[in-house]
């Protein structure tokens, strides 16, 4: 499958179920690599931020734990759409996000690690931290809020309001500054990307009411 035919078909879907409103496009570099970090209230929402990004013209690979690969309907386009499965204490499972980000790619993935009920930011793995660093790519802050109203934590929801309006915000970039292999860089690193996407979830909240 081809991101062109999952706009039409994966894409028509989020979009017939979601209004989906964007902001800060300009942030997306138009060339090279970048880490986008969401945060994580619904199971839609890295489509929906790469849905955002394709409109600029660039592809994103999500990054994502592998047990969701093996899942009906979201591990049968994550698999078609060659996106990035992530084991879970795997030392070396970043490798691949870092070696598409230093080629020019772009990789989102939620530095929360997990789908939570949006009342607050859960805490900020350092998997995104050290991916930036191990790359030297630049990490984007994405707010988004909405996506829960049609899918939250705990599953799809048919019910109004039929198309939520669904806010998406880009954050400039943080650019990594330290050594991966410091515990240290890696922790100041980490807080630096949750605050900024505490802001930007902020953001997203005041314009999707």
């Amino acid at each position: 499958m081809s991101w062109r035919i999952a706009r039409l078909t994966v894409g028509t879907g989020v979009q017939a179920c979601l209004r989906i409103e964007y902001a800060g496009l300009e942030h997306v570099p138009r060339s090279g690599g970048a880490l986008l970090a969401y945060n994580h209230v619904s199971v839609l929402d890295p489509f929906a931020v790469a849905l955002g990004v394709y409109r600029e013209g660039r592809i994103t690979r999500i990054l994502s734990v592998a047990d969701v690969f093996e899942r009906p309907v979201r591990g049968w386009v994550l698999r078609r759409l060659r996106m990035v499965p992530v084991n879970r204490g795997d030392p070396g499972a970043l490798g691949a996000a870092v070696e598409t980000l230093r080629g020019g790619g772009l990789i989102a993935m939620a530095p929360e690690g997990t789908v939570g009920t949006g009342e607050e930011l859960q805490r900020g793995h350092a998997g995104a931290a050290r991916i930036s660093l191990l790359s030297g790519a630049p990490v984007l802050p994405v707010g988004v809020w909405g996506t829960q109203l049609r899918w939250p934590k705990s599953g799809f929801l048919f019910r109004p309001p039929w198309r939520p309006v669904v806010a998406i915000e880009y954050g400039p970039p943080l650019h990594p500054d330290g050594d991966p292999a410091s515990r240290d860089d890696v922790v100041a690193l980490t807080g630096r990307i949750m605050h900024a996407l505490g802001e930007r979830v902020q953001t997203a909240r005041t314009r999707a009411r």
